[in-house]
């Protein structure tokens, strides 16, 4: 099987970011399937008419486009007007590498962004092959709430795109229940959408993982350890942490710390925040091309914790650093009612806290300190979790199946 798989924001184990798109590449190469991988090349090129690059990464063909930008922490420090713009550069040069490509049997598109589709089409349409269409977040209801979507024109043309992307796929992949409903309530057969949440890293995440190194790195020996890992941008808003970190201050609690690793358009001003009132319970940690350094983080902490702006269609959200904390067996914080709270909560991998509530978050936190072997339970149940459902190789061969079972629909309808 010939596999024209295009995402923007591409990255292996040696880059900043979620490796979906990598693993469940290198799971249909192993299987015997071509994969090509049309991503942006993280350069700021606008010239379309240029010729992409390629190169082999683990028997994946990458084609990187001269336009747009690869890095996801980046654009969460854009500007709206930016980033739209970026959006729309890639989609176009993109365009014009799909056509130059040889035919494909299927092609998978993932978002975000939703412009990821308008390629998706392009090639769907130009070879006469199926297009299957992931949704990692719901857009464009998730900027329209956020607030970064508010042109009436621009969200008539972001809904019309996504109704025309939903129309002309064969099959629609979500990363969370929530999604998936997002997805039909859109008018689209729910024998048309599939569930396929994000996967733990089992072979990189472990509590086999020794975390000292890290913890003398960041001076941390000693103390109970509550880590966040990922992007600070607007909708994973840390103000919730700092809150909560000086809330245990005031109280005069000295052996709990706060790692917060990763970098975005608001991270600046939580360091802001934790300079102005002097608090030494805080410890920022700049993102590093590995993402080992992230599994001996989680080694090293006690606690991990998924947190996002209190906005209703964030609760739909299916966050790789969750799915990891998962694999590294420790217990998870997180602070999205729904799907998320449901996780940690009936599987006892970890606790809800409300969002907006720093006072809740601090109250949670030092509970776990003081139970250890509660602490210690949630872990293990946290690790068995992300083997028994979040196995990455269950989730890729689901994933396979919706492309077989789509060209041969396809082939059936034609014959």
């Amino acid at each position: 099987m010939r596999i024209l798989y295009l995402h923007q924001y591409f990255v292996t184990r040696a880059g900043i970011g979620g490796t979906r798109s990598y693993e469940f590449s290198r799971y249909l190469v192993k299987q015997g399937h071509q994969v090509t991988m049309v991503t942006a090349s993280g350069k700021s090129g606008t010239n379309v008419s240029r010729s992409a690059s390629s190169q082999d990464i683990d028997g994946i063909d990458v084609v990187e486009v001269p336009a747009g930008y690869s890095d996801y922490f980046r654009g969460t420090t854009l500007g709206r007007f930016a980033r739209i713009l970026a959006f729309f550069k890639f989609a176009l040069a993109s365009s014009v590498t799909v056509l130059r490509l040889p035919k494909p049997d299927v092609v998978f598109a993932t978002s975000t962004p939703l412009t990821i589709g308008i390629p998706a089409l392009l090639a769907s349409k130009y070879h006469r092959v199926p297009l299957v269409f992931e949704v990692r977040d719901l857009w464009p209801e998730a900027p329209i709430q956020m607030g970064v979507l508010r042109s009436s024109f621009m969200i008539w043309c972001a809904r019309w795109l996504e109704r025309t992307i939903y129309a002309n796929s064969a099959h629609v992949v979500a990363l969370s229940p929530g999604m998936r409903e997002g997805i039909i309530a859109t008018g689209v057969s729910p024998t048309c959408v599939s569930m396929i949440p994000n996967a733990s890293d089992l072979d990189v995440f472990s509590p086999a993982v020794d975390g000292a190194a890290c913890r003398d790195r960041l001076g941390l020996n000693g103390h109970f350890i509550c880590s966040y890992f990922g992007a600070m941008g607007e909708a994973n808003d840390l103000t919730q942490v700092v809150e909560a970190a000086d809330l245990l201050d005031k109280r005069g609690v000295n052996d709990v710390r706060f790692v917060l690793h990763g970098a975005g358009k608001r991270r600046p001003e939580l360091e802001a925040f934790c300079r102005d009132r002097k608090l030494t319970n805080v410890v920022f940690s700049d993102p590093v091309p590995d993402k080992h350094v992230i599994a001996s983080l989680a080694a090293a902490s006690d606690v991990c914790m998924t947190i996002y702006k209190n906005v209703s269609i964030l609760y739909t959200c299916s966050p790789n650093k969750l799915f990891d904390t998962f694999a590294a067996g420790r217990p998870a914080i997180v602070n999205s009612p729904g799907w998320l709270r449901e996780l940690v909560e009936e599987h006892e991998a970890g606790l809800y806290v409300h969002p907006d509530d720093p006072a809740h978050l601090a109250e949670r936190i030092l509970f776990l300190r003081d139970h250890p072997e509660t602490t210690q339970a949630y872990g293990r149940n946290a690790r068995l979790l992300a083997e028994q459902h979040f196995d990455r190789n269950i989730l890729a061969a689901q994933l396979l199946a919706i492309f077989e079972g789509t060209i041969s629909s396809r082939s059936n309808s034609e014959s």
